[in-house]
């Protein structure tokens, strides 16, 4: 069975401000070598997949430096220490970046981005009942294009590979999940 590294030691290799590189030493349980290991530390992300009374899922599109590509994504980002929970992340983050607010929230379950380098935790919400309430709030470096699109279209983008953003197809697979164990609930 496989067994936790005992870690020997960390120190901070490069920070950022949003992110810090760690190097860590840890050494196997098998043979009791040693071996260093990097990871990247942030804070927590929140997503929320927003559906309005008619069924739609809000949405947005951002050009995504790492990929430099424009894709189409749910809204999301990460959890400010001004924000007292995730949910309250992620209610922020859904009226900043498309201007909706929602009368009903739900956790989805909360994932690992990427356990091989990630050390945080993305938090997936449903919001039910989304409205367009007030213009965006974004951040100076932050360029968003909102649209809403039926519920059957985006998961035929998701097949399609037009949405390809890891966190986004996760989050409708837990949708479909919750949709599952909830029939009738939703729009």
């Amino acid at each position: 069975m496989i067994q936790p590294w005992k870690k020997h030691g960390e120190k901070v290799d490069y920070d950022c401000g949003f992110f810090r590189v760690l190097k860590q030493e840890s050494s196997s349980p098998l043979t009791g070598k040693r071996h260093p290991f990097y990871v990247l530390s942030t804070r927590p992300w929140t997503n929320v997949v927003a559906l309005t009374p008619e069924g739609q899922v809000v949405m947005v599109s951002q050009f995504r430096h790492g990929s430099q590509e424009v894709g189409l994504e749910i809204p999301g980002g990460a959890v400010d220490p001004k924000d007292a929970s995730p949910l309250e992340a992620a209610k922020r983050e859904l009226k900043e970046e498309t201007g909706h607010e929602a009368d009903e929230w739900m956790a989805l379950g909360d994932i690992h981005p990427n356990p091989a380098i990630l050390d945080n935790v993305c938090h997936l919400f449903l919001a039910l009942g989304a409205r367009k309430v007030s213009g965006l709030k974004l951040d100076e470096a932050e360029e968003v294009e909102v649209s809403l699109h039926p519920l059957k279209e985006v998961r035929e983008k998701v097949r399609a590979g037009v949405v390809r953003h890891a966190l986004v197809v996760a989050a409708f697979h837990l949708f479909d999940l919750y949709a599952e164990r909830n029939p009738g609930k939703l729009p």
